[in-house]
């Protein structure tokens, strides 16, 4: 339990941050769902355009510190290459 002042004030920032962090993670999720689904769908273009959008989403969340760096940049490659395969298989 908090004593002094100062940590009853940075259990409560942690406890906002915390807050902040679960909202962001959720959002970044939505935007990779609607990514997924898109894939499943088999729509070139809509999957391309949700990619598109998740990108900054993704971006975000690696500057707010809520993923890391390495794991938001193998996300968007395997997301891309998927995209890309799905491009592929609809012209071929």
């Amino acid at each position: 339990m908090a004593n002094t002042a100062q940590s009853k004030k940075r259990a409560r920032q942690a406890e906002a941050r915390q807050d902040i962090n679960k909202a962001r993670r959720s959002r970044i999720r939505t935007f990779l769902r609607k990514v997924e689904e898109a894939l499943a769908s088999g729509q070139q273009s809509a999957a391309a355009e949700a990619l598109k959008n998740a990108q900054p989403e993704l971006a975000r969340g690696v500057t707010k510190g809520v993923m890391h760096k390495n794991t938001v940049a193998r996300k968007m490659s395997r997301l891309a290459s998927r995209v890309k395969a799905l491009g592929a298989a609809a012209s071929a």
